[in-house]
């Protein structure tokens, strides 16, 4: 399943799933009996697991539509949360090296991760206003997976029980602001909390099978500036799984469903790692795309 968020030609903000190139408005096609938006499918899913199934093999033809009729938007316009983690090794190498930094035995022991802003969520095509004060705005090639049930303690070897799906996430970054708050020993805070994308679809377990892998899955990992490749990894890079991620957050804490968990940037998956001999820092009107194997092509333009 591909589930997706939209605005329909009356300008209404709809749910549902694409089938190929068919958009089903979830609640319209059901005739009432599923939400209108996803967190609420995503919260109550078994109630509602068998009424999708219905109507996935239905040939119905009310509430479906051409994806050229509707505008997708961030299939979780207002996550609960969004946790980010660090789970790459080779960003966190490379990051911390443009700095002079070794990498913390820390990090090799535990996943670590902060908290953004769950407010400032954009999806497809949605303009990134750059932040005030900015002059080095930078793209963060990251997935995310969205839990869909809710779990305390959560054991590693349990976590995909645990997982709704997942998207393409960019964790915008103003560096300069990041680099300065992050001298005082807390954050990142102002440096992220003005953006993060999510989109264009959430896609489901299921339908990534055949890329599995044991960390997770064989999915490439691109992120082009105005048509130019700059970035390219690969999901199955990673070093903590997102079952490892989803142990660590859980623990003594309560994970509801909605909840957002990144990744963190894929190696080379920014401007941070690559240097601005290889790109300068993004600008207004700049064009970023990101594409991961199976989960489609997440495109911002900066304002």
């Amino acid at each position: 399943m591909k589930y997706i968020t939209f605005k329909n030609s009356y300008g209404e903000i709809k749910a549902g799933w694409i089938n190929h190139d068919i958009v089903v408005d979830m609640n319209e096609a059901s005739d009432g009996l599923l939400p209108s938006d996803l967190l609420t499918l995503i919260t109550q899913y078994e109630k509602y697991r068998d009424i999708v199934t219905l109507h996935l093999e239905s040939d119905r033809t009310k509430g479906r539509y051409k994806i050229e009729e509707v505008t997708l938007l961030a299939p979780l316009p207002r996550p609960v949360s969004v946790r980010d983690f660090y789970a790459f090794e080779e960003h966190v190498k490379t990051a911390r090296a443009r700095r002079g930094l070794d990498v913390i035995p820390e990090w090799y022991e535990i996943p670590v991760f902060y908290f953004t802003n769950h407010l400032a969520i954009k999806g497809p095509e949605d303009e990134i206003d750059k932040p005030s004060g900015c002059n080095w705005l930078d793209y963060e090639l990251e997935i995310a997976c969205i839990i869909g049930k809710e779990g305390r303690n959560i054991k590693a070897q349990d976590a995909k029980e645990y997982i709704f799906g997942y998207c393409i996430m960019n964790d915008w970054s103003a560096r300069d602001l990041q680099a300065k708050e992050m001298k005082v020993g807390l954050g990142p805070a102002k440096g992220k909390d003005f953006a993060t994308s999510l989109g264009p679809v959430i896609v489901t377990p299921d339908e990534l099978e055949s890329y599995k892998t044991s960390k997770g899955y064989n999915l490439e990992m691109t992120a082009s500036v105005n048509g130019r490749l700059l970035s390219k990894g690969d999901f199955k890079q990673i070093h903590y799984s997102f079952a490892q991620m989803i142990e660590r957050a859980s623990a003594d804490v309560t994970l509801y469903p909605g909840e957002v968990i990144g990744s963190g940037t894929v190696g080379t998956g920014c401007i941070l790692e690559l240097g601005t001999e290889v790109h300068r820092w993004l600008e207004p009107g700049d064009e970023v795309e990101l594409t991961i194997t199976g989960l489609g092509t997440l495109k911002n333009t900066i304002k």
